[in-house]
């Protein structure tokens, strides 16, 4: 083989090479812009299942937030509903208890008064009688009035005069006070 038919061969064996080359990249460019495509779509395919995944779970979520919610309720209503109705006997009590202290003070005053005749003189203990008498009635009251009526009343009391409820209260509050301070 002379120089020249090498030389022939060569070129023809690299045109062929720059033709597959050639073709080859357009190949490579094809397969890799389906690759491409390919990755895009089942990346978009996975981001549609986490969006209707995240959707659904959203959506359980939501429904057992509502019931938990409604619970919650349900078991608050209860809840307020017994402590009314503790509040309400403790009330009642405490109305029985300071129903029965007013008439035990008004027996004491009661009992006492002879000996405040003695000591004061009669118009004392006459005086004493009245306070003893005044007592007997206001617990009378107290136990025949229910605890809105008694509430209604107060109410009333401090409407007309305000000051006079700050002031008792004012003194109620001091005479607590004295009592817990003293059981220390």
């Amino acid at each position: 083989m002379t120089t020249a038919q090498r030389e022939a061969r060569k070129e023809t064996a690299m045109s062929d090479t720059t033709t597959a080359t050639g073709n080859g990249n357009a190949d490579a460019k094809s397969h890799f812009s389906k690759a491409v495509e390919e990755a895009k779509a089942g990346v978009q395919a996975m981001a549609d299942g986490c969006h209707d995944k995240l959707s659904q779970t959203k959506g359980e979520w939501s429904s057992e937030a509502k019931v938990r919610s409604e619970d919650a309720k349900a078991k608050a209503s209860a809840f307020a509903d017994d402590a009314k109705v503790k509040a309400a006997d403790l009330a009642n009590q405490g109305k029985a208890k300071a129903s029965q202290a007013i008439v035990g003070l008004s027996k004491i005053i009661d009992d006492n008064a002879g000996l405040i005749d003695e000591k004061a003189g009669a118009k004392y203990g006459d005086y004493a009688r009245t306070a003893s008498k005044s007592l007997a009635e206001t617990a009378t009251k107290l136990d025949e009035k229910s605890l809105d009526e008694l509430g209604e009343e107060a109410k009333e009391f401090v409407r007309k005069s305000p000051v006079a409820a700050v002031g008792m209260a004012v003194a109620a509050g001091y005479l607590f006070a004295r009592l817990f301070k003293s059981g220390k």
